[in-house]
Order: structure tokens, then C-alpha cells, then sequence
């Protein structure tokens, strides 16, 4: 059924157009390889490349990693003497979390970011680091077991780049945080009233906001597998995980505020079925990132080959 599916597909005239076309046009970032033969491998990647089950060991490692992380970092906000700064994060975290999810955690989160904790604060950070690092760590393992082959690093390797990226990853934050609070306060306190600069500084916040999320997704793919596979630091990989991963973000978080009933169905653990869901879908994205460049990379390797072959 399938085949005859794809066949009456293939034989449409529109879509005889979009192949043959395809085979002589590279997007930026294919390093000109032509769209149909970086597909091929892709579509190979996608299908038979587990990505479903690597997302799923992905999220879990992250997902263990996410509130001993949040716990440290919120617990430094009471040490950072800015005014408001702590009233600031709250609306900051309001207007971007599911709301079921930011009523259940309103108050610890309040409580921490509020009073001093230094006995709190040296436990978070060794209980962060090391989840964290434990996430990366399986991020780069998906990254290694991905459809097509390359050389790797070694376990230990691994492990002091998993603890590179926790540091990267971790100042990119803090940076976003205190850009985010930053822009809000000059919207809504300096530039309210001038539309102009109102706009100009609320487009700014999110391009700012999409180059950090792109350079935590490069340095990963830059950084995750190993140096001598000539992977680049700018890729199309991190274009497309980045992209679908904010529009996934926002898409999700309003089926969740508009449409789910996750706390009527499962009560209080809905909000942690919520931030589960939200990872293993950002997990998914970035492995679908990584998967493109490793076929770009697989492809030009496949054309070079033929071009040897060819000539020898």
C-alpha cells in the first residue's frame, strides 16, 4: 500500500519538478552538496537511526539534571545585589512557563531566589555538576550512535567535554537570564512610552535570545564528537535545532496553557509529566540537528568517494 503511495507520489509532475531541481541546488550550509543527496542520507538517519529511543535516554539524563541545576543557580540569585532583580525573574519565568507548571513551583521557587542558603549552595552545585554532566554525557553518546559512523573520543574524553559544556552552557544562561531582565526593565521602566525604541529593544531581546540558544547548540555539536571529524562550528544542523526547538517551545507551551489537561488527568505530577514532554521534544530537535549535519558530512564523503572512483 505504502508503495504504491510513494509511487503515485513520484509521478506527479509537481513533484518530478522539486527532485530533479533538487539534485543541482545546495542550501547555505551543505557545504554544496545538492538538497537530494543530503536528504537521502537524512531520511536514512531519521528511520533507522533509533532516533526516538536516543531522545528518550537523552531526556531522562537531562530531566534528572534539571531541578538540582535550577536549585543551584536560582540559590545564587539572592547573592546578586541588583534591585528588583529577584521580582524581575518571577514575571521573567511566569511569562514563559506553562502556567500550571510555574503555580506549582511558585512558592519554592520564590523562597529560594529570596533568602540566602550557603549550605544549600555548595550541595547544588556538586548535585548540578554532576547530573549535568551526566546529561551531556548522553547527549554526546546519542550524538556517537547516530545512523551513520565516525570516529569518536574516549570515555574519559567525553566526560571532560561533557564538563566543558555544563560550564559553556551555564554562563550562556546566566547571559540570557540578565539580558532577558535587562530589556524587560528598560521596556517597561525607560522605553514604555517611546514605541520605536519599545520595538527595537523587544525584537533585539529575542534575536539576542536566539544567537545564545544557537551558540549552546553549536558548541555542542562543535565540541560533542570528536575534533578529528572535521565538524564546523556554524552549521545547518544547528539552524534547524534551533528553529524547531524555539518554535516547538512556544507551540507547546500554548497547547499546555490552552488545550492540556495534564493536572486534571494525573493531579500534581502532570507538571512533571509537562517538563518531561518538553524535553524529550528538545531532545528530539537536537538530534534531528546533529543527524543533518552528520548526512551533509556523510554525503560529502559519498560524492567525493564517487569522484575518486571516477577519475581513478
Amino acid at each position: 500500500m505504502w508503495i504504491r503511495i510513494i509511487q503515485r507520489l513520484l509521478s506527479i509532475q509537481f513533484v518530478v519538478f522539486i527532485l530533479k531541481h533538487s539534485k543541482r541546488i545546495s542550501f547555505p550550509g551543505f557545504e554544496k552538496i545538492p538538497i537530494y543527496d543530503v536528504a537521502r542520507f537524512f531520511w536514512q538517519a531519521i528511520t533507522k537511526g533509533s532516533l526516538s529511543m536516543r531522545a528518550s535516554a537523552v531526556s531522562f539524563s537531562f530531566f534528572l539534571a534539571l531541578f538540582p541545576t535550577i536549585i543551584f543557580l536560582f540559590t545564587l540569585i539572592p547573592y546578586i545585589p541588583i534591585e528588583n532583580f529577584q521580582e524581575q525573574l518571577m514575571g521573567l519565568l511566569k511569562s514563559f512557563m506553562p502556567y500550571d507548571a510555574y503555580q506549582a513551583t511558585e512558592e519554592t521557587i520564590l523562597d529560594i531566589v529570596t533568602n540566602q542558603r550557603g549550605g544549600l549552595l555548595s550541595i547544588g552545585f556538586l548535585s548540578a555538576m554532576y547530573f549535568s554532566t551526566n546529561g551531556f554525557d548522553a547527549l554526546i553518546t546519542a550524538f556517537n550512535n547516530t545512523y551513520h559512523d565516525f570516529e569518536t573520543r574516549s570515555g574519559f574524553q567525553q566526560r571532560m567535554v561533557s564538563i566543558l559544556l555544563v560550564i559553556i552552557a551555564t554562563l550562556l544562561l546566566m547571559a540570557a537570564i540578565v539580558l532577558v531582565i535587562f530589556c524587560e526593565y528598560a521596556l517597561n521602566r525607560i522605553f514604555h512610552e517611546d514605541k520605536v525604541s519599545y520595538y527595537l529593544i523587544h525584537g533585539g531581546q529575542w534575536i539576542a535570545l536566539f544567537g545564545l540558544f544557537y551558540s549552546l547548540i553549536s558548541f555542542t555539536f562543535y565540541l560533542g564528537p570528536s575534533r578529528k571529524s572535521g565538524w564546523k562550528f556554524a552549521s545547518a544542523g544547528s539552524v534547524l535545532a534551533t528553529i524547531l526547538s524555539i518554535v516547538m517551545s512556544v507551540g507547546f507551551a500554548y497547547y499546555v496553557n490552552n488545550f492540556g489537561a495534564y493536572n486534571k488527568l494525573y493531579g500534581s505530577i502532570g507538571t512533571l509529566i509537562v517538563v518531561l514532554l518538553w524535553i524529550y521534544f528538545n531532545s528530539l530537535v537536537v538530534l534531528a540537528g546533529f543527524d543533518l549535519n552528520a548526512s551533509i558530512r556523510e554525503a560529502k564523503k559519498n560524492k567525493e568517494a564517487s569522484l575518486k572512483h571516477s577519475s581513478g
